[in-house]
C-alpha cells in the first residue's frame, strides 16, 4: 500500500496568524488561519488524500477498505474505521482561551465519546512567545471557578517562555493554554471535545462574548500539581528521541543529514511522519518513493516494514 499524503484543512480563528501558509508552501490566500489540520478523522472534518490511488476519499474511507492493513490489527480492533490521532499545526498571534478537555471516562460520563490527551513540540516561535499548562498552585474546584468569575484564574497556571525544540505533554485533565507567538505541532486524540474555561472577556466577529464551559471543565480539570509540566529531552542528530509514550500515542523526534533507515518490522500500527524543517526522499520496502518537505505530513499504512531516508530533515514520528 502507498502512503498517503493530505490536503490540509486551513482554519482561520480568532488568534490565528501568518506563518501556516508560507510554512506549507500553500499558493493560496486566507486570512489569520491559526490551524492546519494535517491528518484527521473527526467527524465532519475528516481528512482527503491528495494523491495516488485513493485520491479525494476521506481517511475513514480508506480504512474501510484497507482496514487492518493500515492501522493494524490491534488497532482496527480498537478503533474500528475512525482514525485515531488528530495531527495540527498551530499559529498563535494572540493568546489561545484557557481550556482542559476530559479524559475518557470523564467525557463519556459527560455524553461525549471519548476524551483528549495531547502533545505540543515547538517550532520557530516569536521571541517573546509563551504558553500556559498546568497548576502551579492547589486551588479546589469552587476556588476554580470563584478565580475564573474574577478574572484571576491565570494567577494559579504556570506560564512558560519557549523556543523551538520545547515539549509538552498534556493528559487529558490538564489545564492549557496555547500563547502568543507559538507556532507548534500538536498530536491528540481523535477528539474534538474542548472545554473553554476563561477567555480574556474577548468578542467573536459578531461582538458577543463566547460561551465558557465552568461547570464541565471543573469536573475535568485534574487539581493536582507538579513541579513542571515541560518534556525534556537530549536532541541528539541521527536517531530517534522518544518524547512521549501514552496509551494514546508514541512520539519521537528525529533530526537527519545522514541516511537511515526507520525499521517498523515488529511495529502492528500506521506511522506519521510530520516535517519540521528540511527535505528528504522516502522509500519503503514495497519500492514507494516519495519527497517530503517541510509542513507535509505522510502516513505510512501498518503494512510497511522499513523507510530508508535520504536528505536533511527534522521530524516528528508518532504511532499508536
Amino acid at each position: 500500500m502507498q502512503p498517503l499524503f493530505f490536503k490540509p484543512l486551513l482554519k482561520s480563528t480568532l488568534w490565528g496568524g501568518n506563518k501556516i501558509i508560507p510554512f506549507k508552501g500553500l499558493d493560496i490566500r486566507q486570512e489569520n488561519v491559526g490551524e492546519s489540520w494535517e491528518l484527521s478523522g473527526v467527524k465532519g472534518n475528516e481528512s482527503v488524500i491528495a494523491s495516488g490511488v485513493y485520491e479525494r476519499l476521506t481517511i475513514s474511507e480508506v480504512i474501510r477498505h484497507e482496514k487492518a492493513n493500515l492501522l493494524g490489527h490491534e488497532n482496527y480492533e480498537r478503533f474500528g474505521d475512525e482514525f485515531p490521532l488528530l495531527i495540527k499545526f498551530i499559529d498563535a498571534c494572540q493568546d489561545l482561551s484557557i481550556q482542559v478537555h476530559p479524559d475518557d471516562e470523564t467525557a463519556r460520563r459527560q455524553g461525549r465519546s471519548r476524551g483528549k490527551t495531547e502533545m505540543w513540540y515547538l517550532m520557530e516561535c516569536d521571541k517573546d512567545a509563551h504558553l500556559r499548562s498546568g497548576l502551579k498552585a492547589k486551588i479546589t474546584p469552587e476556588e476554580y471557578k470563584a478565580m475564573v468569575a474574577d478574572d484571576t484564574i491565570c494567577d494559579a497556571i504556570a506560564d512558560y517562555a519557549v523556543k523551538e525544540g520545547d515539549c509538552f505533554f498534556l493528559p487529558a485533565g490538564r489545564i492549557h493554554s496555547i500563547g502568543a507567538g507559538c507556532f507548534l505541532a500538536e498530536i491528540q486524540q481523535t477528539s474534538d471535545v474542548t472545554y473553554r474555561i476563561y477567555d480574556f472577556k474577548r468578542r467573536d466577529k459578531d461582538g458577543n462574548m463566547r460561551e465558557l464551559h465552568t461547570e464541565e471543565a471543573a469536573e475535568s480539570i485534574d487539581y493536582h500539581v507538579e513541579k513542571d509540566y515541560q518534556t525534556h529531552y537530549q536532541n541528539r542528530k541521527n536517531e530517534g528521541v522518544e518524547l512521549v509514550r501514552c496509551p494514546y500515542f508514541k512520539t519521537a523526534v528525529y533530526d537527519l543529514d545522514e541516511p537511515m533507515q526507520l525499521d517498523y518490522s515488529e511495529l502492528d500500527s500506521f506511522v506519521v511522519l510530520i516535517a519540521l524543517d528540511g527535505e528528504a526522499e522516502l522509500t519503503d520496502n514495497e519500492n514507494n518513493r516519495v519527497t517530503q518537505r517541510a509542513g507535509q505530513t505522510v502516513l505510512y499504512p501498518a503494512t510497511t516494514k522499513t523507510i530508508q531516508v535520504e536528505g536533511r530533515i527534522k521530524m516528528l514520528e508518532t504511532y499508536v
